[in-house]
């Protein structure tokens, strides 16, 4: 069984791109989903392995629903314009925080070492 990632992102090319690096990389894919409410319901449905979340999504930020995920203990990857990664990086220490845009080669590494065993 592979390994299920989440994808949360508005922006419909970017959203696309994204799931179709991790389906070529041989993970399943959930979403992409643009708004939170879509987000919680798919991570309520079944617990992913990782998420990669978009700080804005259409319908507002995203900051509690990455807390409650990093919570949860799931790896989740906060993807944001590159002025706001040192904050995102002291709010959420337990997170993993990428610039966008983000070559796939270090987004595919970012999660493989979210997800490798301890």
């Amino acid at each position: 069984m592979s390994l299920r990632i989440l994808v949360a992102e508005d922006e419909f090319i970017t959203a696309f791109d994204l799931c179709d690096t991790f389906e070529e990389a041989g993970y399943e894919v959930e979403g992409p989903h643009a708004g939170i409410s879509s987000t919680m319901l798919a991570c309520q449905k079944g617990r992913p392995d990782c998420v990669l979340l978009d700080v804005e999504l259409a319908d507002g930020l995203t900051y509690d629903l990455a807390q409650k995920l990093i919570d949860d203990n799931v790896p989740v990857i906060l993807h944001s314009e590159r002025g706001e990664m040192s904050a995102l990086a002291a709010r959420f220490p337990r997170a993993t925080t990428l610039a966008k845009p983000c070559p796939p080669a270090d987004l595919l590494n970012a999660v493989n070492r979210m997800l490798a065993p301890a």
